[in-house]
């Protein structure tokens, strides 16, 4: 750089050199036309001579200029590197005012300007980043080629490892459909909807995947496996209210029918009949009763009128209202004790809870001739228990007693006329009540149903 420079300096000016030594050749010949040859040859050597002195004193001038300029072109090049580097804070240093200041103070400003405007790229593009993972859909870019571009944490976490920016999406997920909507918006442009139920076990998943401008394409997944299990729930629910209801006023139907028919019905068999259609018709209202409490505690409006109640006074509560229809049965009520503990209890709601559970005590323990209730005081909260001495109840079954119409064993619910809700108002009684529910068993050792309510100190407490 610093000989490219210095040469071209150096033959401008030999050529203002040459250029000088003519003009002065000319001129001194016309100034002495007159006088003598040798006064003229004399001439021309000091003109000549005046200029070697000039070339002598010009050249270390010539190299010092162009060591200088070459000096700030290079922090130019060096500059320029380091920008070209991704180094947006880079700055050339600007002393005077000549013209590579000016370029020095452009190239500064374009500097400070690229990286103001990548600064704003990335801020823009963390912020996105942060939305999509903050978005409760699993999001998956891919490239043309089919390599994953970017994935969300919902992404990464339903996937796990397998997926990685630049590898296959087809190595990374495994799901038909969803490989199936990607190679559709991918080849043809076009938005694609499916339905993902191998992605992760037990879940489903609602796919759109859409093209990109770029070429690639977009893959957004809605978790419905929440929605699917409310819809299947709602179905069933409908299948067994329906197949509830159809029996007794199948039953009803077919003995008004009888009567209808033969109006000369032995008296007796009259009272038979409607004695059946009574039993049918109360059973029905039963669950007219327990369908609209199933609804009332499962609304989001549901309040209960939450005060202190001493844990023994709602055991003792419970044995005195139920106790004379216990006594009428056979079975034996009693209590195993209960602290004084203060809980906080809706009164109302915990008689339904004792009743429900006494009641289904009676109907599946009949065969111990005992119920007993009881409850104890723990940390925090206070334990309540209904045990019963009856046949029990399989380990398998435990875990899903609670689920409305769920029966152990239907034939004997329908002959003592249960409707297969109790216990499900029962767990979101207690759940409301801030509670928990539990039943436990073993065959051939009775059956215990166990809830708690918190202390009436601990929520002061909190």
């Amino acid at each position: 750089m610093i000989r490219k420079v210095f040469t071209k300096l150096l033959g401008l000016f030999i050529l203002l050199l040459v250029f000088h030594t003519v003009v002065m050749e000319l001129v001194f010949s016309r100034m002495v036309h007159d006088r003598a040859a040798d006064t003229l040859h004399l001439l021309g050597r000091e003109a000549l001579f005046s200029g070697v002195i000039a070339l002598a004193v010009a050249l270390p001038l010539a190299a010092w200029v162009a060591g200088a300029i070459s000096s700030r072109l290079e922090r130019v090049i060096a500059f320029a590197q380091r920008v070209a580097e991704g180094d947006l804070d880079a700055r050339l240093p600007q002393n005077g005012e000549d013209e590579l200041s000016s370029m020095e103070a452009a190239l500064n400003q374009t500097a400070e300007r690229l990286g103001k405007g990548f600064a704003e790229i990335e801020n823009q593009r963390q912020e996105l980043a942060a939305m999509l993972d903050s978005m409760q859909e699993a999001v998956v870019a891919i490239t043309p080629e089919g390599f994953v571009h970017w994935s969300n944490a919902v992404m990464q976490q339903i996937a796990g490892t397998q997926i990685r920016v630049g590898r296959p999406l087809v190595h990374s997920v495994r799901d038909p459909e969803l490989l199936a909507c990607v190679r559709g918006a991918l080849e043809h442009g076009e938005v694609r909807f499916g339905r993902a139920s191998s992605l992760a076990p037990g879940r489903i998943f609602e796919i759109n995947a859409a093209p990109l401008p770029s070429g690639g394409a977009l893959a957004v997944l809605h978790d419905v496996t929440r929605i699917e299990a409310a819809e299947k729930s709602r179905r069933e629910f409908i299948a067994n209210v329906s197949h509830e209801l159809r029996t007794p006023l199948t039953s009803i139907q077919g003995y008004v029918e009888t009567l209808v028919e033969d109006p000369e019905t032995n008296p007796e068999t009259t009272r038979e009949f409607l004695g059946v259609i009574l039993k049918n018709a109360t059973r029905m209202n039963r669950l007219t009763e327990d369908l609209l409490a199933l609804a009332s505690v499962e609304s989001p409006n549901y309040k209960l009128s939450l005060q202190p109640a001493k844990a023994s006074a709602l055991v003792q509560d419970s044995i005195e209202a139920l106790g004379g229809m216990v006594v009428d049965s056979g079975i034996e009520l009693e209590s195993s004790g209960a602290p004084d503990a203060m809980v906080m209890a809706d009164p109302d709601a915990m008689n339904q809870v004792f009743g429900n559970l006494i009641e289904n005590a009676m109907k599946y323990g009949k065969a111990g001739k005992r119920i007993r209730v009881g409850a104890r005081a723990l940390e925090s909260e206070v334990e309540f228990s209904v045990e019963d001495f009856g046949p029990g109840i399989a380990s398998e079954h435990l875990e899903r007693i609670f689920e409305r119409f769920y029966r152990i064993d239907k034939a004997r619910s329908r002959e003592s006329g249960g409707t297969g809700l109790g216990l499900a108002i029962v767990k979101h009684i207690v759940e409301a009540h801030g509670g928990r529910i539990w039943a436990e068993s073993e065959l051939g050792c009775g059956a215990s149903f166990h809830f708690t309510l918190p202390l009436a100190q601990a929520i002061d407490g909190h």
